[in-house]
């Protein structure tokens, strides 16, 4: 209706926020409390140079390796990704993983609980069931391992927009509002709005 219009609003970063979350990474949670570009910030502690000397190209990489980890992301990944060599890719990979320790104990620890367990979890409880983890194929074993990190940061995600959806729909209707939910797309929701 030309009375209307579109608004759209998302998350910042959610996923690296639930990341900051499970790994307790001190680094990454300052970054978060102080409103901090985080891939300005990670950027700026993987190349060793102030904030406002990182260049585009630099916070480009840093957002790539940021979500690539999140996803089990090694070496190999980056490498294709940002089309450079293999021991440049390493080198990135380590250098991450010192700026931000947490994050890779909290790797360790998911894939050792889920080959404990059998199943790594969401912060609302649901489930992933690890299928693949005794394989003697390694690349097999390897994606499900990437899957596993994955799931409870995605997974946590998507239960935090399905909550706020449910939390608007509720106030939109409690205060007679009349904007409409209209779609939702990964973190962002988009509404129709007098």
């Amino acid at each position: 209706n030309n009375d209307s219009v579109i608004l759209s609003a998302d998350y910042s970063q959610i996923e690296l926020r639930i990341m900051a979350h499970y790994s307790e990474e001190p680094e990454l949670i300052r970054a978060f409390k102080n409103d901090l570009d985080i891939h300005t910030r990670t950027a700026s502690l993987v190349y060793s140079v102030e904030e406002k000397e990182v260049t585009s190209e630099q916070r480009r990489t840093a957002k790539v390796v940021n979500f690539g980890i999140m996803y089990g992301a090694g070496a190999f990944r980056m490498s294709k990704e940002l089309g450079i060599s293999m021991k440049d890719a390493k080198t990135l990979v380590e250098t991450y993983f010192k700026t931000y320790p947490g994050i890779q104990e909290y790797i360790q620890k998911t894939i050792e609980e889920a080959h404990l367990r059998g199943y790594v979890n969401t912060f609302k409880g649901r489930k992933r069931y690890a299928q693949s983890l005794g394989t003697s194929n390694m690349n097999v074993q390897r994606a499900e391992e990437r899957a596993l990190i994955n799931m409870p940061i995605q997974g946590t995600a998507a239960e935090l927009i399905k909550i706020a959806m449910i939390n608007i729909y509720n106030k939109i209707k409690e205060q007679k509002f009349k904007s409409i939910m209209i779609l939702q797309i990964h973190d962002e929701l988009i509404f129709e709005v007098p």
